[in-house]
């Protein structure tokens, strides 16, 4: 152990600082050493110098069993956590396509797998990505990829409409037309969530003035049907 650590330890109150001597130096006794083994022993268990400190300061082992179990909790959990990524990259790994959207939950890639792709359609890609993106943050437990299956089904016709108004102007007759389909086809839970979406959202910047259009349509006939 250097002499930086153990002054370390000094400053943060893990181990008493001994008296100077005449030369200088610090005499560091048997019951020092004592006390720097039980640091270690402490520290490769996983326990924070903080968590030795109050650990040290009660010598009855009441408060060292706590902390012990709570570490050995946190252990559990991380394991748990270790466990389902191995199980996730075990099925990306038997995936004989696998792709960039293969890294996302696999609820979410069963519902991309169920939607159109490789059609040249400018309006998917940018779906596809604004999907994984959200499924990466929201993750999972969040249910959102069960709420898009009722629309995989529509995926093709909804895009093919898209792409159309593309270049359209944002008072084009279609895009009340598409969102008033598009609001119809929504299952309750996403009618729900999309109705609390601003309609000035960033994520309406990276779409074309008429689809942009679309949505905040989309969003407006939600809102009015929730009043």
């Amino acid at each position: 152990m250097s002499t930086r650590t153990v002054r370390h330890y000094h400053h943060l109150g893990l181990l008493p600082e001994p008296e100077r001597l005449a030369n200088g130096y610090r005499e560091y006794r048997l019951r020092d050493a004592v006390l720097l083994a039980r640091v270690r022993r402490l520290a490769e268990l996983g326990l924070a110098l903080d968590e030795i400190r109050d650990v040290l300061a009660d010598e009855r082992g009441r408060e060292l069993r706590e902390v012990l179990a709570e570490l050995d909790a946190d252990l559990a959990r991380q394991q748990q956590a270790i466990t389902a990524r191995r199980a996730r990259l075990a099925t990306l790994l038997a995936d004989p396509e696998l792709s960039p959207d293969s890294a996302v939950s696999p609820e979410m890639a069963d519902v991309l797998r169920g939607l159109p792709g490789g059609s040249g359609s400018r309006f998917a890609e940018h779906d596809r990505e604004m999907l994984a993106f959200v499924d990466t943050v929201a993750g999972p437990a969040s249910g959102f990829a069960d709420m898009l299956r009722p629309l995989v089904a529509h995926g093709a016709e909804i895009y093919a409409r898209l792409d159309e108004i593309a270049d359209a102007a944002p008072d084009d007759p279609r895009v009340a037309e598409i969102a008033e389909t598009f609001a119809a086809l929504l299952p309750e839970e996403l009618a729900a969530a999309m109705s609390a979406q601003s309609p000035d959202a960033a994520w309406l910047d990276e779409m074309s003035a008429a689809q942009a259009e679309v949505f905040r349509l989309t969003i407006a006939m939600l809102k009015d049907r929730r009043c």
